[in-house]
C-alpha cells in the first residue's frame, strides 16, 4: 500500500511532463513545416520550460556544492 502512495505521487508530474513534450513537440512540427531555424522552437514557452527542466539537475548539483 506504501508503494502505491508513493508511486501516486509521481502521476502529476508524469502527466505534466506529457503536457509539455506535446506542446513541444507541435511546436517542433509547426516550425519545422515554417523551414525556420533548429533553435526557433526553443524559444517558444514550451521550449524553455523544456530547457530549464533539462538543465535543473545541473544547476541543483552546482548550487548543492
Amino acid at each position: 500500500m506504501e508503494t502505491l502512495i508513493a508511486n501516486l505521487k509521481y502521476a502529476p508530474v508524469l502527466i505534466a511532463a506529457l503536457f509539455v513534450g506535446h506542446m513541444f513537440f507541435k511546436e517542433v512540427r509547426k516550425y519545422h513545416r515554417q523551414g525556420a531555424p533548429w533553435y526557433k522552437p526553443y524559444l517558444t514557452v514550451p521550449g524553455i520550460i523544456v530547457i530549464c527542466a533539462l538543465l535543473a539537475p545541473l544547476i541543483l548539483w552546482i548550487v548543492g556544492k
